[in-house]
This record gives structure tokens, sequence and C-alpha cells, in this order.
């Protein structure tokens, strides 16, 4: 008996002992042992090869790095589900189609309320909008509405903040529950959360939101944009600072990072990690605790010497000299030095978890910026290092491409916005992502003109595309009724002579009929003649697209109309069916040999504006305005539409894209249609126009054009001051000329910028005027007096 009761207790002691020694570790995690479980995270991590490795951080940073106090995704998504009960909203359920059927899409803004001023920043959206060729001032016709309310800093603790905002948009009477509203806003939330909360039911209302959280975000429905400062420009804004051949192989830092580091609450956790990848080398990383009014009672061991290290680099020198910039997260999602980062070509590295990115649902970021994530800061500096110089350099191209076709002022920032709701109303005519993501930009491609890119003259490039091989001449004719002048005569034979023309339209811009078909030349092409579109007298609208009737249009009841408008011969009107365009004036001199030469030169220049007559802008520093002049000089920067090719394509966008009270500004200005249409050209390609070999007596000829007669008095052909020498002699033509310079600095000062682009480019025909047989020379007539 003794002898078992041994055994039992020897065998109950060797199972305890193996216990112990095997399963100590699983002990420990038991309540049992809570006190040894608190040392051992306060020790945590315990290397065994310790010794060898150095630390790049501290265990009681590691353990505060998540904020247990903050809410989870889960609960970030509940809350804003129980404020934001129509959160499941799509197009198709919370949108009304209908709205947008009889008048397409247009776009109203609330008027502003009384005594309710809104923000410098909300009042350049709602500019941005009335500047907008959707607008409208007319509720019944609008599509969309945008409140007058300023939603867009929702943190109460704001002086900005809007109160009672649930109470005013209810009395709205078009409000609707939200449907067919777009809100605005920039700033959500507040301290120590900066939750999504706006602090009013939105309803079915579209949210155009800075910061957006993926978990609050509607795809589809909604539309991310960037943040931007009071201080971003109204429209035009800065270029991007990489200019052509200014990219050193190698800049002196390869990351880089300045801006503050927050002690406590969301946002500080990234921010505060930040200082372990500085090298002081290629690597800087640089954070300031010392903004706040109370910065000094939350500050750490970390402060004064970060304070010091902060003031020795400067920004801007930072961001010139940096191939990658960090954009941690703030309290809030985005940050300012997203936009900032990306007009400097410093390509943006993105540590903001759960940020959907700015117009994702158009732009394609993977191409543009690199994007991190919060937790794997350590991984960056590896990672950065391992893109290919020929990649970045593509990510720097593309950053500069994206900072202006979408984000350099507010106009560009809300038209985008509007576009992409404009796609979602017809998706079959929308642009497709590689029209958003390559030059010119979606805002530049129309999808109503076609949505098949080799419609379009900038990517016959890229997709092996070709303009078509033939051109139409149109001709602007503004001659005395009943007759035709001998120079619109000769015109028409020498164009119809080309090889490649298509045919030939005139566009008669006299409220008298043209002259019966008897008195035409007749031409081995098609002529057509188009009647000038007409403006009712005191409605205010264009009447019809023209009339087209072969050589026979039907006049306009002359007490009825007024004169057709100077923009008109920009219109897309249907006659036209070729790519190429060569606009030309009833008193232009041309021989078939410079029109020939000039097309082969177009057909490799489909994007620009090749012709002959030119002139050219510069900056006069005494008047301190833009100056015009068609004197002779080493340098163009305008083609007279006069006689010049260009691309069907310009002329929707001419129509289509531009307000309309940019159009009535041209037509009340003497000769200024063609100086638009190259600043339009410009604005879109980047590039100047090209200049080809011409007669001289061409640029000497001076036209006497016949006006137009009775109801079209005093409105003289647009040609006669561009073929005047430098030297405009006259009273009239004097004030035309100052009226083109007006327009050019009404131009520059609508756009917000000057768009053309100077040149000293002319292009000859091989062996011009070269000492060799005239039977080697393609063009020998080029050369002939």
């Amino acid at each position: 008996m003794q002898t078992r009761k041994k055994y039992i207790f020897l065998t109950f002691l060797a199972s305890w002992l193996l216990l112990l020694l095997f399963g100590g570790d699983q002990l420990r995690r038991f309540s049992l042992f809570s006190g040894r479980k608190a040392e051992a995270r306060r020790n945590w991590p315990r290397w065994t090869d310790r010794s060898l490795l150095k630390s790049f951080v501290d265990a009681e940073e590691l353990q505060r790095d998540e904020d247990l106090s903050l809410p989870s995704p889960r609960e970030r998504r509940a809350a804003w589900l129980s404020v934001y009960r129509s959160s499941r909203c799509r197009m198709e359920t919370c949108f009304d189609f209908s709205r947008c059927e009889k008048h397409g899409f247009r776009v109203f803004a609330y008027p502003q309320e009384r005594g309710q001023p809104v923000s410098e920043t909300y009042g350049k959206i709602l500019s941005s909008i009335e500047r907008s060729r959707y607008h409208t001032a007319n509720p019944e016709e609008a599509c969309l509405f945008v409140l007058g309310i300023d939603t867009l800093d929702r943190d109460h603790l704001s002086g900005q903040y809007v109160r009672n905002v649930d109470e005013k948009i209810r009395s709205f009477p078009l409000w609707n529950g939200g449907r067919n509203h777009l809100i605005f806003n920039l700033y959500s939330g507040t301290w120590p959360d900066y939750a999504g909360d706006l602090g009013f039911d939105i309803g079915q209302a579209i949210l155009a939101k800075a910061s957006f959280h993926t978990d609050s975000f509607r795809p589809g429905f909604d539309i991310s944009i960037p943040l931007f400062s009071k201080d971003h420009p109204q429209r035009g804004g800065d270029r991007g600072w990489l200019y052509q051949d200014s990219v050193p192989p190698k800049k002196k830092y390869l990351l880089v990072f300045k801006g503050k580091r927050y002690l406590t609450g969301i946002g500080s956790g990234t921010r505060n990690a930040l200082h372990h990848i500085h090298n002081g080398k290629d690597i800087i990383s640089l954070t300031t605790c010392k903004h706040g009014k109370d910065w000094e009672k939350h500050k750490d061991t970390r402060c004064d010497k970060d304070n010091i290290d902060y003031e020795r680099f400067d920004y801007q020198e930072l961001l010139h000299n940096s191939t990658f910039c960090i954009v941690p997260r703030g309290r809030r999602l985005g940050s300012f030095r997203f936009l900032e980062a990306l007009q400097a070509a410093c390509i943006p590295v993105l540590l903001s978890d759960g940020w959907e990115l700015p117009f994702s649902e158009a732009i394609d970021w993977g191409k543009a910026a690199v994007v991190g994530s919060e937790r794997l800061l350590l991984q960056i500096p590896s990672a950065v290092r391992c893109i290919h110089p020929e990649r970045v350099l593509a990510f720097q191209q593309q950053t500069q491409f994206l900072w202006d076709a979408y984000f350099s002022s507010v106009d560009k920032i809300v038209h985008t916005t509007l576009e992409i709701i404009k796609d979602r109303l017809s998706p079959h005519r929308s642009r497709s992502r590689f029209l958003w993501n390559a030059l010119p930009g979606g805002l530049l491609v129309l999808p109503d003109f076609s949505t098949h890119l080799g419609d379009f003259p900038f990517y016959y490039l890229q997709h092996g595309y070709s303009a078509s091989k033939k051109f139409t001449a149109l001709i602007r004719a503004v001659s005395q009724a009943g007759s035709l002048s001998q120079p619109i005569l000769r015109l028409i034979q020498a164009v119809s002579g080309s090889q490649y023309c298509a045919q030939i339209v005139v566009l008669w811009s006299c409220e008298k009929p043209p002259p019966p078909s008897g008195k035409w030349p007749q031409t081995t092409v098609p002529l057509t003649i188009i009647q000038g579109r007409r403006q009712v007298r005191g409605a205010g609208r264009r009447q019809g697209s023209g009339t087209r009737a072969g050589i026979h249009p039907t006049a306009q009841p002359k007490l009825s109309v007024l004169p057709p408008q100077l923009s008109d011969r920009f219109f897309p009107f249907e006659a036209i069916q070729t790519d190429a365009v060569l606009s030309l004036d009833e008193d232009t001199s041309l021989s078939t040999s410079e029109v020939d030469f000039a097309f082969s030169v177009w057909r490799s220049f489909p994007e620009r504006i090749v012709g002959f007559p030119t002139q050219s802008h510069f900056w006069d520093p005494e008047q301190g305005r833009w100056g015009y002049t068609s004197r002779w000089t080493n340098e163009i920067s305008i083609v007279l539409t006069a006689a010049a090719f260009y691309h069907r394509y310009y002329h929707s966008l001419f129509t289509e894209y531009l307000p309309a009270g940019l159009r009535e500004l041209v037509d009340g200005l003497a000769a200024c249609e063609d100086i638009l249409m190259n600043v339009l050209v410009a604005a879109v390609t980047k590039l100047p126009p090209i200049k080809v070999t011409q007669r001289k007596q061409h640029k000497e000829a001076v036209a006497q054009q016949a006006e137009c007669g009775d109801g079209a008095a005093g409105q003289q052909s647009p040609s006669a001051p561009r073929s005047a020498p430098a030297k405009v002699k006259g009273t009239a033509g004097s004030r035309r000329f100052s009226q083109r310079q007006d327009c050019l600095n009404q131009l520059a000062d609508w756009f917000g910028y000057m768009p053309l682009v100077n040149s000293q480019l002319r292009l000859d025909p091989v062996l011009f005027k070269d000492q060799v047989s005239v039977l080697r020379k393609k063009y020998p007539s080029l050369e002939k007096p």
C-alpha cells in the first residue's frame, strides 16, 4: 500500500514538472498570471539576437501606436449609417434622371441667403459653377442643384461653421430630400476623432468631400475632392515646376517630409514615427511640435531637438530638390501637402490608410503616386529606392499632367466634379479611363463629339491612327448681296484645284441671300452654301444651325433677325465631314501649291493650327498688360484663321466647351474670334501654332472689303486688319487693332493666365530657294513673286 502511494505521488510530481517545463508559456495566458502578463508586455519585444539588431523604436511608442479609444472601421461605418439614412445611394436609386432629359445637364446654384455670408473658398466654388458651360439661372431647367449655404467647414469649433443647416435646407422647395443636389465639404468633424459627421442630414444628395474615408464613401455616387486652401487660385493657377529639359538625372534628396507632429489624438501615431526613417543624407524627415496654443503642456523629450532641426531646412527647397515627398495623414485623411507635392513634381508617397483618393473614379493614381501603409513606414525607403529611373520620370510627368488638368485652380476642381457626374448620366457616351489619364485630359475631350480615339487629334501617334487625307475648305463670305467679289472667285478656283480638297463650304454671313447658282464658278469638288446662324431680335437665342441647300440657301427674313456673329465660323456644321478644315476669308489670296504644302504639314501636326498670316503677343511692362503686334519678327504665337488648317474637333470645343459669355465677348470685339481660337488650341495642346511658307505679296496685300450692306453696316471682314501691314493706318484700323489688344487681355484674364506659346519655327518645302533645278523641287511656284 505504501509503495502504491509512493508511485502515485512520483507520477503526479513528474506530471507537474513536465507541464511546467513544456507548457509554461500557455499557462501565462490565464488571468491567474495577469501580473506577469503586464510585465512581459512592458519588456516586449524580446529578440534572441537583440544584441545584434539596432532598435529603431521604443517599446512604449509601439504600444501606444494604436489608440484604443479611437473608433474601429466598423464603428465608423455604424456611426455614418445612423446619421445618413441614405448611405446606400446609387445614381439609379437616389438621382432623378428625368430632370436632365429636356434641357440636358444644367446646374443651378441657389442664391445666397441674406445675412449669411459665405467663406472666400465657397464663394470661389459658386463662381466656378456660374462660369461653367452648364450653369443656368432658371431652376426649372436644372438637372443638378448646389446649395447657397456654405457647407465647406463643418467643424463646430470653427468660426465659419453654419448652424441650423437642417432647418434651412428643409425649407427649400427644391430640396426634395436632397435628390439631385450636390454638397461640397472640405472639413468635417471636430476634436478628438474628427469623424465624418457634417452635422446635418444630406439625404439623397451627392457629397463632394475632401478627406473621404472608404468606409463612408458611396462608390459611383459620392465624389472625393482634394483638400485645398483658401489661397487656391480661382482660375488658371500656377503651372507645375517640371519644365522641359529641367529634370536632373538625380535629385539631391530621395525622400522628404517637413511638417507638424501631433503629440496626442488622431493622426499622431503616423507623424510621431516619421523620425525613424530620417538619415540626414538623402532622406529628410523633419517634424515640429511647436504649433497650437498648449503645445508645451504636451511636449516630449524629442520636441526641443526636433524644433531646432526643423528650422534648418526650407520647405520649398526640399520640394524642389526631392524625388519623393511623404504625404502622411493629418488630423483628417487629406492634407494640403498632397497638391503641393503634385505641383512640385515630387512624387507623393501617401501614408493615409482608408483615404479615398481625389477623383479616384476617373484618375489612375497608380501612375502618379506611391500608396503606402501607415503600419509599414520603415519599408518606405527601400521601396522607393527600387523604383527604376524611367518609371520615376513617368511618375513625375504624370503629376504635372494631373496638376494642370484637374487641380491647379478651383475652376478645374469644380468642373472635374461636374464632368464626372455628367458622365454618369450617359454611361454609353462617357469618357474612358484612358481619356481621363492622358493628354489633354478629360475636361478637354467631349464625349458628345465622339467616343472613338481616332476622331480626336491628340491620339494619332499613340494608337497608330492618321488624319483623313482630304480637307474641307470653309470660306466666310461677307460680300455685298447680289454679287461676288473677284478675290473669292480666284480663291475657290485655287482651292478646288488641290488634289486634297474634298469639298468647299461657303459660310454666307449676310442678311441678304447669296448670288444665284449661275454666278458661282464651276468646280471639280462639291460646293455648298451655308447660311450663317441667325439670332432673333430681342430673343437672345440663336435660331437653327444654319441652312444648307446645295448652293441655294433659304434667306432669313431681314427684319426678324440680326446678322450672324463672327464666332459662327467655328460652329460645328454637319456639312464638314473631314478631319481637316481650311479656314479662309473671301479676300485671302492663295495658290494651289501653297494649299497643298500647308495641308501636308498639317497632317504631321494635326493637333496644331497650321497656316500663313501670323501675329505675336508680348508682355508690355510699362503698360502692365499684354501687347499685340503684326510686325514681322522672329517669333510668332498666333496664326490667323484667314488662311489656316486645323482639326474640326476644335469647332466642337469652341462652341460647346467655351461658355456662352466668352463667345459673346468675342462677338462684341472686331476680329477677335481667331485670337480666341488660337488661345483655345494653345490651352489644350500647350504648343505653338506652325507657320508655313507663303508668297510675299500675300502678306502685304491690303484687302478692300465691301460691307455686307444694310443690316450688317459696320461689320467688316475680319481679314481687313489682318492683311494690313504692321503700321495700321486710319482711325478705323487703329480702333480694330486696339480692340484686338483688348481682346487678348480679356481672354488672358478669363483663362487666368496667358495660354499662347511663342515659336521661332517656320516650315518650308525641301530645297526651298536652294540654287538647284526647279525640276527637283515639288513646289517651285512658292518661290515665284
